[in-house]
């Protein structure tokens, strides 16, 4: 079966960006001249989604009007006769279905993604977390070398990494039980463990195939830390009954879910956009010694 549909959770209150997030979602936070939610609605589309489903808090549609069209905006470019700008404009509301989903109580990854349960249907779909801005210029979409990976073994695939060992504890890391290539068959997942007691260094990043049956293990999955349900939990049931597997992707992946992380993600984009030079020649200007 195809993989035709996305779900990309947008709900959270975040917080590590307060204030700045009080009015608008993190996803809306902008790198360089676009939201960060909007780089992985390219990347989906570029891997041959059909229908985005987007999962937001009630009463937060910043989401909902960025994709939306907007008359006024787009009628007053064209009078000024600002044609790329209103061309990038409309593309916004061109990408293709987005459906949303609100999730009313804010209780985790794992119940944002079972929020689009009725939308996602009886077959295999993909999950992209915004905050991993995944990048591979030149080659195939991250979302599309997982899709790729699910064609050709049938079993759930997550994105993974090597992490510097000291940063263990801030990831989920994959127990693997055989290599072969990029790819890992996952014998469990350890949700941030202490450093040194780590079962590898395969870090799962932001990007998934999962089987249906996922949603089987998370309305079973009960509150984990914080309260919440989580996707790695349900994962790790998964894995009880089908193969899931690690694939280490091709790119680079960009973490904008931290001030200092969303800050590097904005230098590293605008250097592959048109501002590199002004930004290079800026860079070298500062007076950076201590």
């Amino acid at each position: 079966m195809r993989v035709r549909k996305a779900v990309l959770p947008a709900a959270g209150f975040g917080t590590r960006f307060l204030p700045a997030t009080k009015a608008i979602p993190k996803e809306m936070m902008p790198l360089v001249d676009r939201p960060i939610i909007q780089y992985a609605v390219e990347e989906a589309v570029a891997s041959g989604i059909e229908q985005i489903i987007i999962v937001i808090a009630s009463g937060r549609s910043a989401v909902e009007e960025h994709f939306d069209s907007a008359p006024g905006l787009e009628g007053w470019l064209e009078e000024r006769g600002d044609i790329e700008l209103l061309r990038a404009v409309r593309r916004i509301s061109e990408i293709g279905p987005i459906a949303f989903v609100h999730q009313k109580e804010q209780l985790g990854l794992g119940h944002a993604v079972l929020m689009a349960k009725e939308l996602v249907g009886d077959e295999p779909f993909a999950v992209l977390l915004s905050d991993d801005v995944m990048l591979n210029p030149g080659g195939k979409p991250v979302t599309e070398q997982l899709i790729e990976q699910y064609y050709a073994h049938r079993g759930s695939i997550i994105a993974v990494q090597r992490v510097p060992p000291d940063d263990v504890d801030r990831y989920g890391i994959v127990a693997p039980l055989h290599h072969e290539g990029r790819l890992v068959e996952i014998d469990d997942l350890v949700e941030k463990p202490p450093v040194g007691e780590a079962p590898s260094d395969l870090g799962v990043l932001g990007r998934y195939i999962l089987s249906p049956k996922i949603f089987d293990k998370l309305e079973t999955t009960q509150r984990g830390a914080g309260g919440e349900i989580q996707l790695t939990d349900a994962i790790r049931a998964l894995t009880a009954e089908q193969p899931v597997f690690g694939y280490q992707f091709e790119g680079v992946r960009h973490d904008a879910g931290t001030r200092l992380g969303w800050l590097k993600a904005n230098i590293a984009m605008s250097l592959e956009s048109d501002l590199a030079d002004e930004v290079r020649a800026h860079v070298r200007s500062l007076d950076l010694r201590d």
